[in-house]
């Protein structure tokens, strides 16, 4: 026997668990997605990664740019779903699509519930120096990442990582275990535990604005947004009128007045301590390791940076 579900998701992050999804007896009668975005001046047309793995191999996809119209509801119910799983889908579901498969939508959140709801939970655990984060199988209800959860599954942050890292990693780990949760939910042994509502913190979209570097706070917190902002949209300080994305750094233990620039590494001082880079890109060019960039570098040690 098969159970017919529908699987919801746009991003990467979602693309592991369809494939393991597809893999074992449950049937996935639809694939819904956000629809593709235009690029280069809308010269390009982007599918999302969800839709592209979907339809590689050859699954239903809709991707429509507006989920509540009559037209969207029917079509939805007629699929008569039995589940609908969710990961990562981007738009808020429709109060009156939640009652329409007989065992609900189930959602990978990446965080740890009541943790961290929202839109960023990965990039918002990690600027915020967390120690740990994971993902929360949960059901969804009206309110926003609020529904009871079934399962969580911890993992440690190293300091080092990007969210790009941890995201990959909580990826495959929801991908390992949504069978089994489904499994449970189908044979009514899933036990659903309801949040620490008064508990909840949320994690709002990331705005490009918020990559750019303050030197006047100290190198730990710095290191926190350019590990929470790679791969996107990047943290940022701007230098002789052009702007530098910085993709790795550490902390060193010098010292000096925030923003200045303290020896010929191109180390930069902080509120406290300061920052070695390790990669970084110069507006227009490509990625580099530190070593490849100075060859090509100019700048004064002193002068003082944005």
């Amino acid at each position: 026997m098969s159970n017919k579900i529908i699987f919801m998701g746009t991003p990467q992050f979602s693309v592991a668990t369809l494939e393991a999804l597809v893999k074992s007896r449950y049937k996935i009668s639809c694939v819904y997605t956000q629809p593709p975005k235009e690029s280069n001046r809308g010269q390009n047309i982007n599918p999302s990664p969800i839709q592209e793995s979907a339809e590689n191999l050859n699954l239903t996809v809709r991707s429509p740019k507006n989920l509540n119209s009559e037209e969207e509801f029917k079509f939805f119910k007629d699929l008569n779903p039995e589940i609908v799983v969710v990961v990562a889908y981007g738009k808020l579901i429709p109060k009156r699509f939640l009652n329409i498969p007989k065992k609900g939508f189930i959602n990978i959140h990446a965080s740890l519930l009541p943790k961290w709801r929202g839109a960023a939970p990965i990039q918002r655990a990690v600027i915020n120096l967390e120690k740990e984060t994971g993902i929360s199988l949960m059901k969804i209800i009206e309110e926003l990442d609020a529904g009871p959860v079934m399962k969580k599954i911890k993992i440690k942050i190293d300091p080092s990582e990007s969210s790009g890292k941890i995201s990959e990693k909580l990826s495959k780990i929801g991908s390992d275990n949504i069978v089994e949760a489904l499994d449970n939910i189908f044979e009514n042994k899933a036990k659903f535990i309801e949040q620490e509502h008064s508990s909840a913190t949320y994690a709002k979209k990331i705005k490009k604005n918020e990559g750019q570097i303050d030197w006047e706070e100290d190198a730990k917190t710095i290191i926190g947004k350019i590990n929470g902002l790679n791969p996107s949209p990047g943290a940022w300080f701007e230098y002789k009128a052009k702007r530098y994305k910085i993709w790795q750094a550490s902390v060193l233990d010098k010292k000096g007045i925030a923003g200045t620039i303290l020896d010929d590494n191109f180390t930069i001082a902080c509120k406290d301590k300061s920052i070695k880079i390790i990669e970084i890109q110069k507006e227009g060019k490509n990625k580099l390791l530190l070593n490849f960039f100075l060859l090509g570098a100019s700048f004064e040690v002193g002068e003082i940076i944005n």
